[in-house]
């Protein structure tokens, strides 16, 4: 079950990169969801990610992992990870990063 995105989070320098990665990666795409989102609150149900991003590969944990980061520094990430991607990873984590810390 997906919900409406507020056009405002488009905006947001924090939300857009998380946007951008949820909807362009299969793996997160597959939780896009309110199960994990509440857009309503701005929030993302970050623990309940991690749990469910358990099984996944080394990569798509990775992409995850930017993602959190890219929404709040407090979750750490580590630049070097991004050697472990293949090229699609890798351009769409430097889109993110771009949108993320450039106007």
């Amino acid at each position: 079950m997906s919900a409406t995105i507020p056009s405002s989070l488009y905006r947001d320098r924090y939300w857009r990169p998380v946007l951008h990665l949820f909807k362009e990666h299969p793996k997160l795409n597959q939780c896009f969801t309110t199960k994990f989102f509440d857009f309503s609150d701005n929030t993302i149900k970050v623990q309940s990610l991690q749990r469910n991003a358990g099984p996944w590969s080394n990569s798509e944990k990775i992409m995850l992992k930017l993602a959190f980061h890219l929404f709040n520094e407090r979750y750490k990430f580590n630049l070097s990870d991004l050697d472990y991607l293949d090229d699609y990873n890798k351009k769409l984590a430097f889109d993110a990063m771009k949108m993320r810390f450039t106007n």
